[in-house]
């Protein structure tokens, strides 16, 4: 490859942090790594969270690959790939003296990305951060930036869904859903594209319809009928897909996106009471994002003062469905009892790494705020007959270095969708209240 079409990527600690992996990830174009993003992620290398354990993967990588060369040419990256190398700082280069206060390590960064483009020989230098602002800032200093994207979904408005309807179906095909067996060869129903495992169809005419879904293992499509679980029914068929695979124990990985008020975790939870017998534990988690990704540390109180507030919207959940019900009914005070005997777990997620959870049905709220890699680290803690239920809005992320393109959920639904363990539905309706369906469609 010649020095014209020679790229180099410069990282930031940003990356680094959100995929130990990265430098695998340029083919066979060089990557830099500037010293203050060794000094940076020292501060990440103890703790117990997703940033220290890709800060240590890192790290190691690095020492795998250690000697002298890593400072002076840099070393080959794998048969294919490029060339890595640690870059010492530069003298700040005037351009930045004059604009940027040097005693940011972001503006460090910054330096030696732009001091290497400043070479004659070094080709394409391109910055790659998560950090819209330090991309901002290259930029306008003619450097070209770039975020990291390898896990990107690249094309939202194809995302899966979970669900079609179909129009103007034929009568013959409803006919043999409304008698028994309730079901019908799924090479009867002629659709493109072809139906994906657990697909659910909304099927219907001028005159009837009927909701139903692919069964990969049955090559068949059944009918679903409106249940009831734990005091809680479906208000659309959307929430009635949701809980009918809420409910399946042959689908052992579930997502469930949609905005706020669409009942994602409600439904959720009242599927995991419905179906706590098969279970021996609800474990119940969400991420926890205060502050600009800062620990929880950062805030006044014990630890139970700290997760207070980040988790008493499952509180308030199980309160709606508790109250679905008299206070003297067993099913009002059964959530209590399961609470107190730890039958119903509700915890950070980060509490989850290096646990084996075993017949468990584990439920992620907010998981638009996990990265790809902490989907993953979620999944493989998943034992026998455990059911892991994902839920979140792909569009209203907390995270400062996801979008709607690259956080976790719209990763494994975009890399899951096909396989026969896995089911998706996105609901779209708002079913909180009609002001809140209003504010979330207007503002």
């Amino acid at each position: 490859m010649s020095k014209t079409t020679q790229k180099t990527f410069v990282l930031d600690t940003n990356v680094i942090l959100h995929d130990s992996s990265c430098i695998y990830q340029f083919q066979d174009n060089d990557v830099v790594i500037p010293i203050t993003v060794i000094e940076e992620l020292d501060q990440f290398k103890k703790g117990n969270s997703i940033l220290n354990f890709h800060a240590r993967e890192f790290t190691r990588s690095l020492d795998f690959l250690s000697g002298d060369r890593l400072f002076n040419g840099g070393l080959q990256i794998g048969e294919d790939g490029g060339r890595i190398k640690i870059k010492l700082e530069n003298e700040f280069h005037p351009d930045l003296r004059a604009n940027f206060p040097t005693n940011k390590p972001d503006h460090h960064i910054l330096n030696t990305a732009y001091c290497l483009s400043q070479e004659a020989d070094s080709g394409m230098v391109i910055l790659v951060s998560k950090d819209v602002n330090l991309r901002m800032k290259a930029k306008s200093l003619g450097l070209r930036a770039q975020d990291y994207t390898s896990d990107y979904v690249k094309d939202l408005d194809t995302l899966y869904k979970g669900s079609r309807t179909i129009e103007e179906a034929d009568d013959k095909v409803i006919d043999k859903l409304v008698c028994e067996p309730y079901e019908m060869d799924a090479s009867d129903l002629k659709v493109v594209p072809p139906l994906r495992p657990n697909e659910f169809l909304v099927l219907r005419n001028e005159q009837r319809s009927i909701l139903a879904y692919y069964n990969p293992r049955l090559e068949k499509i059944c009918r679903i009928d409106k249940e009831q679980y734990y005091g809680v029914a479906p208000r659309n068929s959307q929430q009635n897909f949701a809980l009918h695979v809420l409910s399946n124990p042959e689908i052992s990985l579930v997502s469930i996106s949609g905005k706020a008020g669409t009942g994602k975790t409600l439904l959720a939870l009242a599927a995991a009471l419905e179906n706590r017998k098969k279970y021996r534990q609800i474990y119940i988690a969400r991420p926890i994002v205060p502050l600009s990704n800062k620990d929880i540390g950062y805030l006044p109180g014990d630890v139970q003062s700290k997760l207070g507030p980040y988790m008493q919207p499952l509180h308030d959940n199980l309160g709606v469905i508790q109250n679905q019900f008299k206070e003297t009914d067993a099913n009002h005070t059964r959530i209590k009892d399961l609470l107190e005997e730890e039958k119903l777990v509700i915890e950070p997620l980060a509490y989850i790494r290096g646990r084996s959870l075993v017949k468990t049905y584990f439920i992620i709220d907010e998981a638009q705020n996990l990265t790809p890699h902490e989907v993953k680290t979620v999944i493989t803690r998943a034992g026998e007959d455990t059911k892991v239920v994902f839920t979140g809005d792909i569009f209203q992320i907390d995270h400062p270095y996801l979008d709607s393109q690259s956080n976790g959920l719209s990763y494994l639904i975009s890399k899951m969708q096909g396989q026969q363990v896995y089911a998706h539905i996105d609901l779209e309706k708002s079913e909180r209240s009609e002001l809140a369906e209003l504010a979330s469609n207007l503002l």
